[in-house]
């Protein structure tokens, strides 16, 4: 059994521009976490390439472009999953994303599942938590950015 986090928001806007918000407008909304920061330079700007097989990326003020991960779903308007990795993680290891978009009568329900933290070793983006207050804080920087996506989508 994987640890995983969920968290769930609706925002007024049909699942297409709540799909197009998420993926295509991240860097407006997203925000960065000093405990889940993904390289350990200044936070960059995040962009989807679109489509199964395209890449998550960060790209720093440098220029340097930093993968996070590869997209495994990619199923507009509904569905979204990709995998997850932060520098200081094992080459080996990725976390993985998946984000659904449901109608809700005039709004939609935006859910994100993050999954496999279990797997993450102690000094890679732990800090020390055991377990379950490493899950706490990443659902809680979850609902924070589902609450910063709600302002543009």
């Amino acid at each position: 059994m994987t640890s995983k986090v969920y968290v769930a928001l609706r925002v007024k806007a049909t699942p297409e521009r709540a799909f197009a918000a998420f993926t295509g407008e991240i860097g407006a909304w997203w925000r960065p976490n000093g405990l889940f920061q993904t390289t350990p330079r200044a936070p960059g700007i995040l962009a989807f390439e679109p489509g199964e097989g395209g890449r998550l990326t960060e790209t720093l003020a440098s220029g340097k472009v930093f993968e996070i991960g590869r997209i495994l779903a990619w199923e507009p308007p509904s569905r979204l999953v990709f995998t997850w990795r932060q520098a200081n993680f094992p080459p080996e290891l990725a976390t993985e994303v998946e984000v659904r978009f449901e109608a809700v009568g005039a709004e939609t329900r935006v859910s994100v599942e993050h999954r496999g933290f279990d797997r993450v070793p102690e000094g890679a983006a732990r800090h020390g938590f055991p377990d379950e207050v490493l899950l706490l804080r990443l659902a809680e920087w979850w609902q924070a950015l589902l609450a910063s996506l709600k302002q543009v989508a």
